[in-house]
């Protein structure tokens, strides 16, 4: 028997930590022992039903975990190495990993760089495993920390907290852009040189503001992207990973056309391999680990259900790190 938080949809919803049998175990070609999950904001979404995140029933929720691998018929894997594993559609399509055993595809995995344990992976887990990709595709499109200032939208939430840390250990002058001006002292802990508050970017605003960023990690897209695209010096290049605010983007060509702005989609579900293994290798020796640390709080999976609650209403601020087993 194994404990699992399951998501049940009948004629009622229902989450709840049950007890399954070895005979649940999904299939999978790698068989782990969860040490670690975490708490994402798709996580919240489908556990407060609040989104239609889950499309198969009953489910085992959370996207990521950490462990150590108990049996393989892997040829990349074997009994006793640390995995660490987020995205491929776990807690949507495919049992996830709020529990304390599971059977995983191989092939999805990533070896856990050996500087990190599996507490710190899942302190990073998706949301910092984002920001990196987001860091990443950035420097990708020509962005150094002498061409000038980066926005984090969205700051005091999972993603851009590591971004804020990420970037200024990388020698970025950061501004954090948060609706709760509470967590400046926090922002500017983790490396933000500047916090603005999001009403400045919330509303709609005209298409063609003065040039102020060099480069934008967007966490909330709407209003808030259109904005901060308005507001890019020429040759600027916007990273954009989530939709906190919402799914619309009401802005124009103009930014695009006349100051050769860069808008990249950052997907971390679907990432292809090469780019999870560089994302985790670069995590491991450029996130300062103690700024990890002081943005992390480790729940009990018997937390998790209002804790998600908290977290879709906006009131966490940094990582939540669920202890499985």
């Amino acid at each position: 028997m194994y404990q699992a938080l399951v998501l049940r949809k009948d004629e009622s919803f229902s989450v709840a930590k049950e007890s399954l049998k070895d005979d649940d175990l999904p299939e999978g070609d790698v068989e782990v022992q969860v040490e670690y999950s975490t708490l994402n904001f798709k996580d919240a979404l489908a556990i407060t039903n609040t989104s239609p995140v889950v499309r198969k029933w009953p489910m085992v929720a959370g996207i990521d975990g950490a462990g150590v691998v108990t049996h393989s018929s892997h040829p990349n894997w074997k009994v006793g190495e640390r995995f660490v594993h987020t995205g491929w559609g776990y807690g949507e399509t495919r049992w996830g990993l709020l529990a304390e055993r599971s059977r995983v595809q191989g092939a999805g995995l990533v070896h856990l760089p050996a500087s990190l344990s599996t507490l710190q992976a899942m302190a990073i887990g998706t949301a910092g495993y984002t920001a990196m990709l987001c860091v990443m595709a950035l420097e990708k499109h020509g962005l150094t920390p002498q061409k000038g200032e980066v926005l984090v939208t969205g700051a005091s939430g999972g993603v851009g907290s590591v971004a804020i840390a990420l970037l200024s250990q990388l020698g970025y002058q950061v501004c954090a852009s948060t609706g709760k001006l509470s967590d400046s002292d926090y922002l500017k802990s983790l490396g933000a040189a500047q916090v603005m508050d999001r009403a400045l970017l919330s509303e709609p605003g005209k298409p063609f503001q003065k040039e102020r960023w060099a480069g934008v990690v967007d966490c909330v897209g709407s209003h808030t992207l259109a904005n901060a695209l308005s507001q890019c010096a020429y040759g600027a290049s916007v990273a954009a990973c989530g939709l906190a605010q919402g799914m619309d983007l009401p802005t124009t060509v103009m930014p695009f056309i006349l100051r050769g702005v860069s808008l990249i989609g950052v997907d971390s579900v679907m990432a292809p391999m090469g780019l999870r293994q560089e994302a985790w290798a670069r995590l491991s020796t450029q996130l300062n680990l103690d700024k990890l640390a002081q943005m992390t709080q480790v729940i009990a999976l018997d937390e998790v259900v209002a804790k998600a609650h908290e977290l879709r209403n906006g009131q966490i601020k940094g990582r939540l790190v669920v202890k499985v087993s």
